[in-house]
């Protein structure tokens, strides 16, 4: 089997918009093949079984066969829940059905393109045009409407191999939108159209500050109108999510994300999709209920289908990640262990010596043990080995945190030598998390934390802090993902301190900014009180205590401070 890229940003993690405006834009970048993203030969296997539970989508198309129409309609479905591969067999066997269904051709071109987490796979350009060619052909009987999208993609692709997919892509996207202004009553050409306008910039549609970048007031008024007509379009809802996740107004897609819990219950990206918005709004606890659910629904789903490829490699694991951050979030400790020890039990162990990415999944744990303070537990993890750089450093950083809290000083230091060893040696140096944050900022994050725990056991405040601003620094220029790579944010050390120190004043500000990010958090509402009763502002801080307690209500731990220990 051919390895090809697997570049998520996300989605898979959700990924935030934040890219940095000096990466290279996806059509322009250069992969290294390392995993299966998508692998057509993986899906060419078998037929495509009927799934239940995809909703009610529906685009009448020309064909003589029933069941053609019912799996291109599946195969749309699956298309709009970013489940390219199952989305490709369905076409495939709309195909089994009606050789002649010109627009499950044109399904295959569309799902063996490039989406909103993974780039175009060169290797696929013949399949790809193999399928437009029989989609013109078989054409001519078709709807208006049929033609227009099939006339679109003829601009998407290239025949040959391209240094620069741009030109394409652009053409592409004004295609669609001729096809959207000629039928503007189409909602699904509208949405088809939405999801190209994204893929010109996928993952950067907002900066850092959340304001919007020049492309993206477009994207989210043509999504709206979609919604204004169809407020139950799943595919419209998911792109919404997306488009407003990285804004400072993320709440407007909550009536979305809420409606889209339930509108595809089998495809478990889609129930996991409104915690982009949940976590970005501090409804923690319906994170956890749709990543639950969605996990239920992948497993289900892939036992099923004997998935393979980038599905089970990553939206799976994806959502039990996400359950771990939204479940420590509210503080249901057991809840975000049981998930953590999960996901690293999905991290394909195949691809765990080359891919960071998901090594970063086998190392959740590590980093759920370190902030409820299971020191233990942590000391008896064994040494992941010298091939896996990362979980070693961080293995390292994780024992360093336990025997500072232990009182060992001697040992914590040798575990913060071997971590700055690691960062001098340039073994680091060239891995990242799906292409999104180097290690090397992951590790200095942690040495530098790892720094001010030290300093701030031995009451040298002031190195403390300075250790944690520096760990800050690099934390907020981190390409912003979903949930964050760092796990979780240092703010809660540095406000600790601080309130140690006997810096209210500063650690409210320090708590304030924390809860810009991740709002209602009960971590550091619990630390914004403290805050606030040092400083003697009592009605404030009786304000902020019934905030946390209603914060902390599905929590199964009681904190003091902003962290566990």
């Amino acid at each position: 089997m051919k390895l090809y890229v697997l570049l998520i940003a996300l989605f898979m993690m959700g990924l935030w918009q934040a890219i940095s405006s000096k990466e290279v834009p996806l059509a322009k970048r250069t992969f290294m093949y390392c995993a299966p993203s998508f692998d057509p030969d993986i899906w060419k296997k078998g037929d495509a079984p009927l799934l239940k539970g995809l909703g009610s989508v529906h685009y009448k198309v020309n064909t003589r066969s029933p069941k053609a129409q019912k799996f291109f309609n599946q195969g749309l479905a699956l298309t709009y829940g970013f489940n390219h591969g199952e989305a490709f067999r369905s076409f495939k066997t709309a195909l089994k059905h009606d050789s002649t269904c010109a627009m499950a051709y044109w399904g295959i071109a569309m799902v063996l393109g490039p989406n909103y987490n993974a780039p175009l796979n060169p290797a696929s350009l013949a399949d790809i045009n193999a399928a437009i060619d029989k989609a013109v052909k078989y054409s001519k009987d078709g709807s208006p409407e049929e033609k227009a999208l099939i006339h679109t993609m003829t601009k998407r692709f290239p025949r040959e191999e391209v240094k620069d997919m741009t030109p394409y892509y652009e053409a592409y996207a004004q295609a669609l939108k001729e096809a959207h202004e000629a039928f503007p009553g189409d909602m699904d050409i509208a949405t088809i159209y939405a999801d190209a306008l994204m893929n010109l910039h996928p993952w950067d549609l907002w900066l850092k500050d959340g304001t919007p970048q020049p492309w993206t007031p477009e994207i989210v008024s043509l999504i709206e109108k979609i919604l204004q007509k169809i407020p139950d379009h799943p595919g419209a809802m998911h792109y919404y999510i997306h488009a407003t996740e990285a804004s400072n107004k993320a709440e407007i897609a909550l009536p979305y994300a809420d409606k889209l819990r339930t509108a595809m219950p089998a495809a478990g990206h889609m129930v996991h999709m409104p915690s982009h918005t949940y976590i970005r709004t501090g409804h923690y606890h319906k994170g956890v209920v749709a990543n639950e659910k969605a996990s239920l629904a992948d497993s289900v789903y892939i036992a099923q289908c004997r998935a393979e490829g980038y599905y089970p490699l990553v939206l799976y694991p994806h959502n039990i990640h996400f359950l771990a951050a939204c479940a420590f979030l509210e503080g249901s400790s057991r809840k975000a262990l049981d998930a953590a020890r999960m996901v690293s039990r999905k991290a394909d162990r195949k691809y765990l010596a080359e891919m960071a990415g998901v090594q970063h999944f086998y190392i959740i744990p590590l980093y759920v043990m370190i902030h409820l303070g299971r020191w233990d537990e942590i000391l008896q993890e064994p040494d992941p080995g010298k091939p896996l750089r990362y979980p070693t450093a961080i293995w390292h950083y994780a024992r360093g945190m336990a025997q500072a809290a232990k009182g060992n000083r001697e040992a914590a230091e040798q575990e913060l030598k071997a971590i700055q060893e690691m960062l001098a040696d340039g073994s680091l140096k060239d891995l990242s998390i799906w292409d999104m944050n180097t290690v090397m900022d992951l590790v200095q994050i942690a040495a530098y934390s790892l720094e001010g725990e030290l300093a701030g056991y031995k009451g040298d405040y002031a190195t403390a802090e300075d250790r944690f601003t520096k760990a800050i620094a690099i934390e907020d220029k981190l390409a912003y993902t979903e949930p964050p790579d760092w796990f979780f944010s240092v703010r809660l050390s540095l406000g600790h301190w601080l309130t140690k120190a006997g810096k209210y004043p500063e650690a409210e500000k320090v708590y304030l900014k924390d809860l810009e990010t991740f709002k209602e958090n009960g971590w550091a509402l619990k630390g914004l009180f403290n805050s606030l009763k040092g400083q003697g502002k009592e009605t404030e801080a009786l304000a902020v205590k019934a905030r946390f307690n209603e914060a902390w209500k599905y929590a199964d731990i009681k904190i003091e401070s902003s962290r566990k220990f």
